[in-house]
């Protein structure tokens, strides 16, 4: 006669298939949670990429128009972005003796991600002719 249970009967228990799908849970959460963690920093370094691209492409109309004297000034696009610019005059002692001087442009663009305010700082520079006031150009008619 055979008992109920049969010696080297084969199979899992159910001590072993819960312990087992334990193991799968915690497994699953902690992969879920990294998902997560991922996607939150793709969103963060969209922001920075797209602030970068705005700010970079507004430099350069900056720079591609005749740089004004010293001066600063603050603008805010529709999307919320804010950018402060500045344009000062750099290196003075060294162009003293040339025709051209060296501007420097510096543009700020922040945006507020969640609850905290982001910022990026670009800066560049051109050279500009120095036109001294009351002195007429060559090119100038009159």
């Amino acid at each position: 006669m055979k008992s109920g249970t049969q010696a080297g009967a084969e199979g899992f228990t159910l001590l072993e298939i819960l312990v087992a799908l334990a193991i799968m849970a915690i497994a699953v959460t902690l992969v879920l949670q990294l998902f997560s963690v991922n996607l939150r920093a793709v969103s963060k370094a969209g922001d920075m990429t797209s602030a970068a691209i705005r700010g970079e492409a507004r430099i350069r109309e900056i720079l591609a128009e005749p740089l004004p004297t010293e001066t600063s000034w603050s603008e805010a696009s529709e999307d919320g972005y804010r950018m402060d610019v500045s344009i000062t005059e750099v290196l003075k002692e060294r162009t003293d003796n040339l025709p051209v001087k060296m501007m420097e442009a510096i543009l700020t663009i922040h945006w507020v991600e969640g609850q905290k305010e982001k910022s990026l700082t670009l800066k560049s520079q051109k050279i500009a002719d120095k036109i001294a006031p009351g002195v007429k150009n060559s090119t100038d008619q009159g």
